[in-house]
């Protein structure tokens, strides 16, 4: 029986069947929390007896294995270290767990309390701070002409030991006393008071940041040490290409091919409108006006007409007309624009359903013939509904309704936020349809009226063609706009960035290089395979040349986009998708040396990434930051772990390339084909450890960052789990090599692709199936990317059975 219980704790297979169970037990608690709540989660999961044992089981295997492999005598630093940490971070959840403290305490102005609330999963009780606090001021900051909170701060008056000191607590500053951390969490509706969450656990932070420290060294030196297992891939990757040079007869070759649909003839009425066409030179300078936007950012009314055409009209331009053309005429000519068709409809049900031309429909469109909103009961009852009660039509019917009000605005003078009101404390900007009582003297006259004469002007213009009037018109707004934005500045030559960051559509034209330069190296990379020929290998290193050109413009575009933002530009799931592309292509140059067919594979992926994130459920729109993100947390943490998925992209392709060349691994080419499967597969572990490295990295930074932000380094928030998940799932993958009967390159390229679904499903399910702290740049529109992720999911299982057939016995 001994024999057996050690041997049930020191094997490999016990391993992996524990590390299943642990990320399989942590998808279910997210689900749980779902649908039954936070406690529940808690109670059945996160903080039940089974998953603590789970746990210990899990510590118990390591320090097993780790006797019997001998991993000391043999100085593998690397791994011992890294599974220490993971021991440490462990004892120290454990320790926070028992006698750590989280609570909340809520302090109305003028009022002071000793008083707070402890919070367990069972009850609240109330425990006796030993100091007193009082709050002295709430101050909650806006963005400016907006209601979205900047910041919001307590100002307080700490009485503790016979002495009073003034502190203040905002987002991500935090104040500290005796044991006790106090952070900005939430405040009154009326904001006339505050609610600080508290947290108190000086002995599990300090063990859990310990682990954290043995990780990051652990982590380093697995990737730079002689012995690892990385470096040990890279020295078998060298070895094998030097090996193979000579040996390359044959290769099938793998065709990628992109389509894309013709567009189809415009409408006839946009045809007819585009003819009163305002001139390019008078629209650009009506674009380059400052705007206040509804968040309250400064932007060119170029940057405001293109998102209007975008929500309306799902494109940059309509017919030969572009954004501020298009707002231009909109302006001067309403009841002709009422009639045009270019409201999008994506769903063919709710065209039907209220008798609308499917695909565009005119605004005009929208209302009976008496004049009726015919959408207004179908809008009362979505509504009325819970948000996940709300079918698909219900949600494409909401969305309707914003286009139609948009609209309705525009026509109404209303959005257009170009005047400001001089010494106003929330510097607000008006749109000539706003109710302008709030002006007074001259500048109501001149803001009643300016703008009706400067349409006037532009629709003389239109027919004389003569802008020399409506450019003066325009230039006495831009005058005025200057004179009286008081205190808030407005930077010129930001906007100027702005609009040529927005003309320039840098990631737009480098999805077309990466594509276009992507499959042409796979071609070439296949064919030197084959075939050597100095010309080919010239080509092949233009062709990276070329790639290399446009990543530098691809970061020259995030680096506009920073600068114009303000903050590293990785905050929505647009810009994470734009700075995953230049992460995967990133991880290709890397590779690029070892194999010019991964540096193909991630160069094309690159391409397919910034194409994802120009479909029209992506927003684009360059939003001011909600005040947690307002941290250099936000550029360590983000840009970590989103480059792991760079890395991830890479194997995954890797794998799937390599499954689909199994498929021949049979007859003549079948030597051919295990050399380059054997040479990919290295490849592919080594991005999988450097895509596992920094994910965790990236994981456990997160946790250090919501320790500074809300007083807990793990909170089991859905995104934060399914991020622990993904680092589980990859885990196994790199260690399925341990088991006998996993050690060959199927299972390592087969485990890559399946194991991509944890990263899809951290990035985008989380957002979509679930919700949480971390929903800061969710999208409500992908659910048709599901459709897609189904059929590549029924094509993997296919593809994986049919190449475990024709290539299971090859190990390597």
């Amino acid at each position: 029986m001994k024999v057996s219980f050690s041997g049930f704790f020191n094997s490999a297979v016990t391993t992996i069947v524990l590390m299943v169970i642990y990320a399989g037990g942590l998808a279910l608690a997210t689900f749980i929390e779902k649908y039954h709540g936070t406690l529940a989660a808690k109670a059945m999961i996160y903080y039940s007896p089974l998953f603590f044992l789970l746990q210990f089981l899990l510590v118990v295997n390591f320090i097993a294995l780790a006797i019997k492999k001998g991993l000391y005598k043999k100085k593998k630093w690397a791994g011992l270290i890294t599974h220490l940490a993971f021991i440490v971070i462990l004892f120290g959840a454990l320790v926070s767990h028992l006698f750590g403290e989280e609570g909340i305490v809520h302090i109305r102005e003028g009022e002071s309390t000793n008083v707070m609330a402890v919070r367990t999963t069972q009850s609240t009780s109330f425990h006796t701070l030993p100091f007193t606090l009082e709050l002295v001021k709430f101050n909650l900051h806006r963005y400016p002409g907006s209601s979205s909170p900047s910041s919001y701060e307590s100002e307080l008056l700490v009485h503790v030991d016979g002495k009073t000191r003034h502190e203040r607590i905002y987002m991500n500053n935090v104040l500290d006393l005796k044991g006790y951390r106090f952070f900005q969490a939430s405040f009154d509706a009326d904001e006339q008071g505050t609610v600080l969450s508290v947290n108190r656990d000086v002995a599990g932070r300090n063990i859990t940041y310990t682990g954290y420290i043995f990780l990051l060294i652990g982590l380093v030196l697995s990737l730079v040490t002689r012995n690892s297992r990385f470096m040990k891939l890279n020295r078998r990757l060298r070895e094998l290409i030097d090996s193979n040079k000579k040996e390359l007869t044959f290769l099938v070759l793998l065709c990628f091919s992109l389509t894309t649909n013709a567009q189809s003839k415009e409408n006839p009425m946009i045809e007819a409108v585009q003819k009163f066409a305002v001139s390019t030179e008078h629209a650009d300078k009506f674009g380059a006006l400052p705007v206040q936007s509804s968040n309250g950012r400064m932007i060119p009314v170029n940057t405001f007409s293109s998102e209007i055409l975008r929500k309306l009209h799902k494109s940059d331009k309509i017919g030969s007309l572009n954004s501020d053309q298009f707002l231009l005429s909109l302006l001067a000519m309403p009841d002709m624009w009422m009639r045009v068709p270019l409201i999008a409809i994506s769903n063919s049900e709710l065209a039907g359903f209220y008798n609308l031309t499917e695909g565009q429909s005119a605004y005009i469109e929208m209302f009976d013939s008496n004049g009726n909103y015919k959408l207004q009961e179908g809008v009362e009852g979505a509504y009325n509904k819970m948000p996940n009660e709300r079918s698909r039509f219900d949600k494409d019917l909401l969305k309707l309704d914003e286009q139609v009000n948009i609209m309705h605005q525009l026509i109404n003078g209303q959005m257009l936020n170009l005047f400001p009101k001089e010494d106003d404390p929330n510097h607000t900007w008006y749109a000539s349809g706003d109710d302008l009582s709030v002006f007074a003297g001259k500048d109501s006259m001149f803001v009643s009226r300016v703008m009706d004469w400067y349409i006037s002007e532009v629709q003389t213009a239109l027919k004389s063609a003569d802008w020399t009037k409506a450019n003066e018109v325009l230039g006495m707004i831009a005058t005025y706009q200057d004179a009286k934005s008081g205190t808030l500045i407005i930077d010129h030559e930001k906007l100027a960035s702005e609009i040529k960051y927005n003309k320039q559509q840098v990631f737009r034209f480098t999805k077309i290089f990466y594509l276009i330069l992507g499959g042409l190296l796979l071609v070439f990379s296949f064919v030197t395979l084959f075939k050597q020929r100095k010309w080919l290998q010239y080509t092949l290193k233009s062709l990276m040349l070329l790639v290399l050109a446009a990543f530098v413009y691809h970061m020259y575009g995030m680096g506009l986009r920073w600068y114009i933002g303000g903050y590293a530009p990785w905050s929505n799931s647009y810009e994470t998708m734009v700075y995953v592309a230049w992460a995967t292509v990133l991880a290709g140059i890397l590779f690029g040396r070892r194999s010019s067919l991964t540096f193909a594979l991630a160069t094309l992926f690159g391409g397919i990434i910034l194409f994802v994130s120009s479909l029209n459920w992506m927003d684009p729109e360059i939003n001011p930051l909600v005040p947690v993100l307002k941290s250099p947390w936000l550029m360590i943490h983000v840009a970590v772990i989103v480059a792991a998925y760079g890395f991830f992209g890479i194997s995954f392709l890797i794998g799937l390339t390599n499954l689909v060349l199994m498929n021949f691994g049979k007859g003549k080419p079948a030597k051919v084909i295990k050399a380059r499967v054997g040479e990919l597969s290295l490849v592919n572990e080594m991005s999988l450890w450097i895509g596992l490295t920094l994910m965790t990295i990236g994981t456990f930074l997160g946790a250090v960052w919501a320790n500074e932000s809300w007083g807990r380094y793990w909170g089991w928030d859905p995104k934060e789990t399914w991020a622990l998940i993904t680092v589980v799932i990859y885990a196994i993958v790199l260690h399925m090599r341990m088991i006998k009967a996993c050690k060959n390159a199927w299972a390592l390229n087969m485990g890559s692709v399946i194991a991509f679904a944890s990263v899809m499903m951290t990035f985008f399910g989380v957002n979509y199936l679930l919700s949480g702290m971390h929903s800061y740049g969710q999208n409500d529109n992908i659910h048709g990317i599901f459709i897609y992720l189904y059929i590549i999911l029924a094509v993997v299982v296919l593809l994986g059975i049919r190449s475990y057939i024709c290539f299971r016995k090859y190990r390597f």
